[in-house]
Formats: C-alpha cells, structure tokens, sequence
C-alpha cells in the first residue's frame, strides 16, 4: 500500500505539472505516454502468441499523435495524414515475410492499438485547445482526470462499504452497482466544485461531462479487464510500482475521452 501510495503521489503530480507548465510540455508528457502506452498494449498481446507489428506501430502512433498536436500548434490541413499511408501499407509488407501462422490477427491487433489506444490519448489532448482550436488551456484535460479520479475514489469508498450487487462479475469481480452511483455522486459533486472555478461552462454542461466520465470511464475499466482477461494476465504492465501498468491507470481515459470531446464539441462549437 505505502509503494501504491508513492507511486500514485509522485505520477500524478508529473501529470498536473505537464498540464500546468504549458503546451509544449503538455504535448511532450501525453505524447511519450501515448507511445508507452501503446508499447505495453503490443508488449501484453504478444503473449498470447500474436505478433503485431510494434515499431512501426510505435512510428504511426508517435506520427498519429504528432500530427494532431501540429493541426492545433500550426493548423495542419488533415492531407499531411496522408504521410501515414507508406507506414500503414508496410504492415502487410512486413507480414509478408514473417511466415506467421496467423498473419490477419498480427495485422488486425496492429490496428487495434491505434483504435484503443493512440486515438484516445488524441482526443484527450485536444481537449486543451478545444475551445479555441489554437490556443492551449489546461482546464478541461484537468477537469476530465479529476472527474476519472474522483469516480475511481468514489467508486472505491462506497464499493467497499456498501457494494453487494455485482456490475459485471464475469470481466471485473470486486464492481459493484454501489461503487458504480457512489463513484456517480462524488463525480458529480467534484463537477460542481470544478464549475465554481472555470466558469466559461455551466454547472449542468460540466454535471453531463461527470456522468459520461463515470459511464465510459466504467466502461473502460471493464473492457481493459476483460482484455487481461482473455490473456491471463493480472497487470498490463509493471511500470508503475503499485499499480501496474500505463493501461490499468487509463483504461478510463480510452474509452472515456473520445465521447467526451464529442459531447463538448458538439455543445461549445
């Protein structure tokens, strides 16, 4: 626990400091985290016998990820998406060659990673210039990981108290229906001490911002289990001492961020 608690003090206090110093140390930390993250997820798929493609996975992430920061520092046309082709035909190209067993399952989990992990870490990232589409404010990528940890808190705290109905007890044993709306009321509660701070949203667009946190947030924690799972594996990695790995700290951010920035896109656009 005292190795949890370390680990989990010192890591987010890296993660507030990458917000709060500014937009290039911003687009630095997530891009490096969105590269490791996609590393352990192939380094995790890989044991079940699957070889995906991983570095040049690695180079289309990293590319990915480079290419939305550049469309908000430069106002990148989406056409320099096009430099992605090469890379992504070499996948195949490069399967030709391995005399795999199973070639469509490495190409497929090559994708998947991008899908599950390195779009997620984009759409995340530009919630901070959501607003003003060039311009960096750290305020709704900070708002999004508090409302994550405090569902994570909330979900902990009433589970454990008053948790007897299981959520999903076949992929994630300990969730319960309990932990999932005291995770809902302390998101919430959170959202509205957030709106008293960063007043340019109203309470109710941020308590909607709350409820799909928790609700995809959940659904996050659920599928990245269910991937272990299906793997045999207790952890997704060993990075964080305590903790695990980088995909067990964001499997809620995965499925999470792309519908939030959808759902405050839509409403401040």
């Amino acid at each position: 626990m005292k190795t949890r608690a370390i680990t989990a003090f010192f890591f987010t206090i890296v993660m507030l400091g990458s917000m709060f110093l500014g937009a290039y140390t911003f687009t630095a930390f997530y891009l490096l985290l969105s590269v490791f993250s996609l590393a352990e997820f192939y380094k995790l798929i890989k044991t079940s016998g699957i070889r995906p493609h991983r570095n040049i996975a690695l180079a289309v992430g990293a590319l990915i990820f480079l290419v939305t920061a550049g469309y908000h520092f430069l106002q990148f046309e989406t056409k320099y998406l096009l430099i992605l082709i090469p890379l992504i035909f070499s996948v195949f190209v490069g399967e030709l060659y391995k005399k795999d067993k199973i070639p469509f399952a490495n190409i497929s989990y090559t994708f998947v990673g991008f899908i599950y992990v390195t779009i997620p870490f984009c759409f995340f990232y530009s919630l901070g210039f959501l607003n003003s589409w060039t311009t960096y404010n750290f305020h709704l990528p900070l708002a999004f990981l508090l409302l994550l940890w405090a569902n994570d808190t909330g979900a902990y705290l009433f589970g454990r108290k008053l948790g007897s109905h299981k959520l999903f007890e076949r992929h994630s044993p300990k969730k319960t229906w309990e932990g999932f709306f005291g995770g809902m009321l302390t998101s919430l509660l959170v959202s509205f001490i957030i709106s008293t701070f960063f007043k340019e949203i109203s309470p109710l667009i941020w308590a909607g911002m709350s409820i799909l946190v928790v609700s995809f947030g959940t659904l996050g924690d659920l599928v990245e289990s269910m991937l272990k799972r299906s793997l045999n594996a207790k952890d997704s990695g060993s990075l964080l001492p305590g903790h695990g790995g980088l995909l067990d700290r964001f499997d809620g951010l995965l499925i999470a961020a792309p519908v939030v920035y959808a759902y405050l896109y839509l409403l401040l656009s």
